[in-house]
Formats: structure tokens, C-alpha cells, sequence
């Protein structure tokens, strides 16, 4: 990487920051670009050139969040032996992730530019990448004879479905009731998948 592509990054990242930061205090549509530029120093032109527009810089913080989401999982996942295992500490990070300082923010950004084609077209990306993320963990489950052979994009649409839901009712349910609905959900789950005996082994072991 060169200098000038280096100090563009630099530039880029206190963008993202300073904004990431306003957006958390005002809420999205409260914050414009001149906030932003009053925060950063940056003049206008220089936010559209990285940038484009409000809009696109949200997307991008949204994008770091699942980054920064995915790293996570993949530090955690080689400690979660068993596909029960798995299930269920995925139905957890998501629950925690109700604390992101973004999530709030997120509902707002959905709902003020869902007609816009192109957020539309990022969202799905999104649900296809998570679809695709989960359809691999049930494959290896049913090579490994933890589930029954089926149709693994089903399944993992399913199990998308209600992690999605769940995030809806976050907003507007109490922190504690929402971990135990998240671990009901994955228990839900992994009952009409798992193979008897696994399943109630380790139903067994979560409920002592």
C-alpha cells in the first residue's frame, strides 16, 4: 500500500469513527453531512469523494458491525465442538449483539431509506451472506450424522427467519426476557433437527 492510498485509508477510517460516533448520539436522520464535517474537519467534498452519501457511509459502518461480528464468531466457533453447541452459542451472540451501539440506529436507517433500491439490495446481501454462513454449519452437522440428510438452504433460512424476528422484538422486550426467548429458540430449533438422542443429551445438560 502506498502513502497517498495509506493517508486516503486514514482519512477514510476518522471519517467512519467520527461519524459512527454522531450517529449513536443524534440517532441517523438527526445527523447530516455538516455534522459530520464539523466533527471531522473534512470538508464536504471530501466525504462525498469516500463516501457518496450519507447513506453509503452507514452502510459501511453497518458493514465493519458484521465484520467485526464474523471475527468474533470465528475465535469462538472452534471452541463449540457439537452442531447443539453451535446453534446455541450463535442464538447467544446474536442476543448480545442487542447491545451494539448501532442496533437502535440500524431500525432507524431501515425504516427512513428502505425505498431506496440500493439499501435494499445491500440488506439482501446481507441475509443471503448470513444464509449461506449458517447453510455451511448445517452441512457439516449432516455430514457428521449430528442431523438428518434435507434441504440445508431451508434450514438455514429458517433459522435466519427467526434469528431476524428475534432481533425485531428485541426492541421491544426487556433485556432478560429476550436471552432466555434466545435460548428457547435455539432449543426450538435444534429439537426438530437433531437426531433424538443427541438432542436430548444435551437439552439435559443446558437445563440442570
Amino acid at each position: 500500500m502506498n502513502k497517498k492510498h495509506l493517508q486516503s485509508e486514514q482519512t477514510k477510517r476518522g471519517i467512519l469513527l467520527a461519524a459512527g460516533q454522531l450517529f449513536r448520539e443524534k440517532g441517523y436522520s438527526a445527523t447530516s453531512i455538516e455534522d459530520i464535517v464539523a466533527v471531522t474537519g473534512k470538508s464536504k467534498g471530501n466525504i462525498y469523494y469516500h463516501f457518496g452519501s450519507k447513506e453509503a457511509l452507514f452502510l459501511y459502518l453497518l458493514e465493519d458491525w458484521e465484520t467485526e461480528w464474523r471475527s468474533s464468531w470465528l475465535e469462538k466457533e472452534p471452541l463449540l465442538s457439537t452442531f447443539s453447541e453451535k446453534i446455541d452459542g450463535l442464538f447467544q451472540t446474536m442476543a448480545n449483539d442487542m447491545y451494539h451501539p448501532l442496533t437502535n440506529v440500524m431500525d432507524e436507517f431501515l425504516s427512513k431509506e428502505w425505498n431506496n433500491t440500493k439499501i435494499q439490495a445491500s440488506v439482501t446481501n446481507y441475509v443471503e451472506g448470513h444464509i449461506a454462513f449458517i447453510r455451511d454449519i448445517i452441512e457439516i452437522a449432516m455430514l457428521d450424522g449430528e442431523i438428518a440428510i434435507d434441504d440445508s438452504k431451508s434450514l438455514a433460512t429458517i433459522l435466519e427467519t427467526m434469528i431476524q424476528g428475534l432481533g425485531l422484538m428485541a426492541s421491544r422486550t426487556n433485556d432478560k426476557e429476550m436471552k432466555v426467548l434466545y435460548r428457547k429458540a435455539a432449543q426450538v430449533f435444534l429439537q426438530g433437527v437433531l437426531n433424538p438422542k443427541p438432542y436430548l443429551s444435551w437439552y439435559y445438560n443446558q437445563t440442570k
